[in-house]
């Protein structure tokens, strides 16, 4: 984590993962393969505001999030409800995308559900692609072994 203090000012800290928690987190990315990055991102800076005592919401209204492929719809809507300004992704999720490819949670007139943010689509976006078809030619160790069935 970097730390910034400005004079006279309120200090402005700015959450990095560090190199031993990016590989902590890696080596536990088999076991948790059904949960979303931004969910995971979201669940280490509320850690990180705990335990650097600042408050959480005042923390997301300055966090900018980067994705690899677009936010789902749920994780869209936890975004808006955190007030993440900002969030900017490689490639389009014209499955689940909640940011305009299936449904505009980041800008549309939903009463008492957060804010609106902005997103930032086409960031590195042919590497967003190699990246996501590279991971889906792994396999996933952890993966229940089939079971053939017997008539």
């Amino acid at each position: 984590m970097e730390t910034d203090k400005g004079s006279g000012a309120a200090s402005v800290e700015s959450f990095h993962p560090s190199a031993e928690d990016i590989e902590k987190w890696m080596t536990s990315a088999f076991d948790m393969a059904t949960r979303h990055a931004e969910m995971v991102a979201l669940d280490q800076l509320l850690d990180w505001c705990r335990r650097s005592c600042l408050d959480p919401s005042s923390v997301c209204e300055q966090t900018a999030l980067y994705v690899t492929v677009e936010p789902c719809v749920m994780c869209a809507a936890a975004l808006r409800l955190l007030h993440i300004p900002v969030v900017v992704y490689g490639c389009r999720n014209e499955r689940f995308g909640g940011c305009g490819s299936v449904l505009d949670v980041s800008s549309a007139d939903l009463p008492q559900t957060g804010t609106t943010f902005k997103c930032v689509s086409g960031h590195r976006a042919e590497e967003a692609v190699e990246m996501l078809k590279t991971f889906y030619k792994q396999e996933n160790p952890n993966a229940p072994k089939p079971k053939t069935r017997r008539d």
